[in-house]
């Protein structure tokens, strides 16, 4: 058998305990498609950044523009983008209005997604 076949099975059984267990356990399609969707947002790098700088202390606009060399308004697309996807949260104190994550599991996805790439 050469290597380009020896990941297909060539048996005519479905093994049909196993199709009807994970029959039990698969969600609905739609839960697959916003899940997807929303690690679609994890792979742009410039929202990846903007995840892991507010990951590590809140920030406003203007500080994460001039921490990544962005303009403002390009910070502000992409955490409009963020917000929208309840991934980050705002806070107002004054005029500023101040970002951070939504929630521990948005710092937990990007988190094991940097202990992943470390691995040996």
């Amino acid at each position: 058998m050469n290597d380009k076949n020896s990941a297909f099975c060539s048996c005519e059984v479905i093994h049909e305990e196993v199709v009807n267990k994970v029959r039990e356990e698969v969600l609905s399609k739609d839960e697959y498609i916003e899940l997807a969707s929303l690690f679609k947002l994890f792979g742009d790098a410039t929202r990846v950044q903007i995840l892991h700088a507010l990951e590590i202390e809140e920030m406003c606009v203007c500080d994460l523009a001039a921490l990544l060399g962005l303009t403002k308004s390009a910070v502000s697309h992409q955490l409009k983008e963020l917000r929208l996807s309840n991934l980050v949260k705002f806070r107002k104190e004054g005029q500023v209005v101040y970002y951070s994550l939504a929630d521990s599991h948005v710092k937990t996805i990007l988190d094991i997604g940097f202990e992943h790439l470390r691995e040996e």
